[in-house]
């Protein structure tokens, strides 16, 4: 009988003693299948009930690099029978072990900007961001282009596409709540400035370009809410020079020599 911890994984399953005691089978079972485990399979530490007559016993793993993992070998044995057999060996993790990050898609995991120069990046059929050019919107500058059928862009920017740029632009650093925007002047917004060329469609009312070459957002999409200190309508008072004090002369007759 091994002095290793011996628990079941559900409520149900009871542990199967006969399995459980097969602690030196587990062992040459696991050298046999895994040669190259010879040197790095360290004492028995736990036998799990995985069902009806199934335990899995765990020895610990020597090898460099893999502390937290341990061996394991799963063993069974039919009803009435005291034959216990190997069903599977292998390597695991256990609950402090360095195991790579979970897999995450390429598309979840690029953000915004990432695409460079010589970058490519397919959009998917049934993006939602995008529409069939001939459906009609509640955008009338999407409707604009409904004709290009075949002639121009196959799909145009959704409702859905719409609203998420929205959302994006107006919490990014292009917005009102963008530090240089809490820094600028109170009627310094961007709705009010000549340089603010407002975009087409519904966005109009809440969007519009940057054309100064001076500001930081020159070329840059803005909210009207936006602002700066490059505001049109900024004006700065040319200070008056004093007029002097003192003596005056008047040197309007005296001869040049």
């Amino acid at each position: 009988m091994t002095s290793a911890v011996i628990r079941s994984r559900t409520r149900t399953a009871r542990i199967d003693q006969v399995c459980a005691d097969a602690t030196d089978l587990a062992r040459d079972a696991l050298l046999v299948s895994i040669p190259e485990a010879a040197d790095s399979v360290g004492k028995h530490t736990e036998a799990v009930a995985e069902g009806e007559r199934l335990v899995t016993h765990f020895y610990e793993c020597l090898l460099a690099g893999y502390r937290g993992w341990h061996w394991s070998v799963t063993v069974t044995r039919i009803s009435r029978s005291k034959h216990v057999t190997v069903c599977e060996t292998t390597l695991l993790p256990g609950p402090d072990a360095l195991t790579t990050p979970e897999w995450v898609p390429w598309n979840e995991r690029i953000q915004a900007g990432d695409v460079g120069v010589g970058d490519l990046l397919p959009t998917a059929p049934d993006d939602d961001r995008l529409a069939p050019a001939y459906v009609l919107s509640d955008d009338p500058a999407v409707e604009e282009v409904s004709w290009e059928i075949g002639l121009g862009r196959p799909r145009v920017l959704s409702r859905t596409g719409r609203l998420d740029a929205a959302q994006r632009w107006y919490e990014g650093e292009h917005g009102p709540n963008a530090p240089i925007a809490k820094a600028a002047p109170d009627n310094a917004q961007c709705a009010g400035c000549g340089f603010f060329l407002p975009l087409a469609g519904l966005l109009r009312q809440d969007f519009g370009v940057c054309s100064n070459e001076y500001a930081a957002d020159d070329g840059k999409v803005v909210t009207g809410d936006h602002g700066c200190g490059a505001f049109s309508e900024l004006f700065v008072e040319t200070p008056v020079e004093p007029e002097p004090t003192g003596p005056a002369y008047d040197d309007s007759a005296l001869d040049e020599l």
